[in-house]
């Protein structure tokens, strides 16, 4: 079952499924690529690893803070004797161990890194180690020789900056190494498709054109997502109110023509 959504689906955004939807992302823009790219190029997926805690939220195990008061026994015991110090129950917070995916589009002879094409996760869009991590990354790749491609399909958290941009819901940026600090950008909302973009290779290749929309559908219907999603919820996180009531007139329409 096809998505009821001309562009990206805002449902796919639910942190319950988005991590799923991300690792497919992955794997099918690998797979996108490599029938368009010359035996010259190679696409390797990658990841990164970094402990998440501190202020980045992502501790696990921390029990909100309780008040115990005393029940009238121990009230009187503890005004008579002195009881002996037992042990309690405690946890102890945890960094949690983190691991982004990423793609890298290495030129075979060389083992060069080309182009590096990054879809942001939600950790990369809210303050803390997550976005510091990204960051880093980001950073190293806009001072060297190698293209940048980043893609974001998520409306919430805080967008990676860029200057003289008005916000958009979702947003696609092609970095090339030697127009820098001049990039594109495309910026959509939820209503519009996903735009194709070239993806920048070595001067004078041939560069193939990604049609991430089909890639978004394709990962749609062969994920089932159509089975995981309630539609009669609104989308996580909010849509606007008038995107919200747009968004319900789109599904209530698609799944009247399937009935």
């Amino acid at each position: 079952m096809r998505s009821p959504f001309p562009g990206m689906n805002p449902y796919l955004e639910n942190p319950e499924l988005w991590s799923e939807v991300h690792s497919r992302l992955i794997v099918a823009i690998a797979d996108d690529l490599t029938d368009h790219l010359s035996e010259k190029y190679r696409v390797a997926i990658e990841k990164r690893t970094y402990f998440s805690g501190g202020d980045d939220s992502l501790l696990v195990g921390i029990p909100d803070v309780s008040v115990v008061g005393k029940s009238p026994e121990q009230s009187q015991l503890s005004a008579t004797a002195t009881l002996p110090v037992e042990p309690i129950t405690v946890t102890v917070p945890m960094a949690e161990d983190v691991q982004e995916r990423y793609l890298e589009i290495r030129e075979v002879a060389t083992g060069s890194v080309i182009t590096t094409i990054e879809i942001l996760s939600p950790k990369n869009k809210r303050s803390g180690e997550g976005r510091q991590a990204y960051n880093r990354k980001r950073h190293q790749v806009l001072a060297s020789l190698t293209h940048l491609v980043e893609i974001d399909l998520l409306r919430g958290g805080q967008p990676l900056p860029i200057l003289g941009v008005a916000r958009s819901d979702y947003r696609i940026l092609i970095s090339r190494s030697d127009r820098r600090p001049s990039a594109q950008l495309y910026a959509f909302s939820v209503r519009q498709r996903i735009p194709q973009f070239t993806v920048p290779l070595a001067a004078g290749d041939e560069e193939p054109v990604l049609d991430l929309q089909s890639i978004v559908e394709r990962v749609y219907e062969r994920g089932r997502y159509y089975l995981a999603i309630d539609y009669t919820q609104p989308a996580q996180p909010p849509l606007s109110e008038q995107d919200a009531i747009w968004a319900t007139t789109i599904v209530q329409n698609y799944f009247n023509q399937k009935g």
